[in-house]
């Protein structure tokens, strides 16, 4: 099966998982999952659920995106990827994200839309499941938009399908990865995230802003860590 730039290839075990045996193309799985993920969309906006930084909210969003087509939706990979932190270190690592999109929500360290993308970014970088953390972690973000703060959802897509390949899908993988090494700017250069974004939050780009954001247990942690593990978000990420 043929797999777009910047998604997630999967090992034989894990498509053993996929609920329909007769799935040959990628067009006939993207079809099974955009249905699933629809229901799964639905399923979000009606949730009366507030808080939803926690670790059983973020795999119960996967499983309903995703869980109709993959047996194993909502459940952490246990396999190496091209992109993401260890399979055994996705637990905690999480909660580290999640500790720190609480810091920046009750100290007000950005506006809400830059705490979404910075928080989708760190979702996609750490890369909890086998397949979907780039849609799931779009979803997740837009979440916290609608459930915590009250406001509209992103258009990730600007209008385009992310999943198919363009140039859209080319500039969103490119600034995907310029945030991983700690800059931020080309995320919030895209045309659908700039539009939602104020003068302030343009200003606070630099990556160096990165550090006092963080609550004290990971900024100490940081500090502590040899010079090759502060290079961006690597801290959050690695050993």
């Amino acid at each position: 099966m043929d797999y777009p730039e910047g998604a997630t290839p999967l090992d034989p075990d894990e498509m053993k998982g996929l609920k329909y045996k007769h799935v040959t193309t990628r067009g006939e799985l993207d079809h099974l999952e955009q249905a699933n993920m629809q229901s799964g969309i639905q399923w979000m906006k009606k949730s009366t659920k507030k808080h939803i930084l926690n670790e059983v909210f973020v795999r119960d969003l996967h499983r309903k995106l995703f869980g109709d087509v993959w047996k194993w939706a909502g459940t952490f990979r246990t396999t190496e990827k091209n992109i993401g932190v260890d399979p055994q270190q996705i637990g905690v690592d999480l909660r580290m994200l999640l500790d720190d999109v609480r810091y920046w929500i009750d100290h007000d360290s950005y506006s809400p839309e830059e705490i979404a993308v910075r928080f989708h970014h760190r979702l996609v970088l750490i890369h909890p499941f086998a397949n979907g953390n780039g849609r799931h972690a779009r979803i997740m973000a837009d979440a916290l938009l609608m459930k915590r703060f009250e406001r509209p959802p992103v258009d990730w897509a600007g209008g385009y399908d992310l999943q198919a390949m363009g140039t859209r899908r080319k500039e969103y993988i490119t600034a995907l990865r310029t945030a991983d090494r700690g800059s931020y700017a080309a995320l919030f250069d895209l045309p659908e995230y700039k539009e939602r974004m104020s003068s302030a939050m343009l200003l606070r780009r630099n990556p160096r802003k990165i550090l006092p954001a963080l609550n004290t247990r990971h900024r100490l942690a940081y500090e502590s860590r040899p010079a090759p593990y502060k290079s961006g978000l690597a801290f959050c990420l690695r050993g």
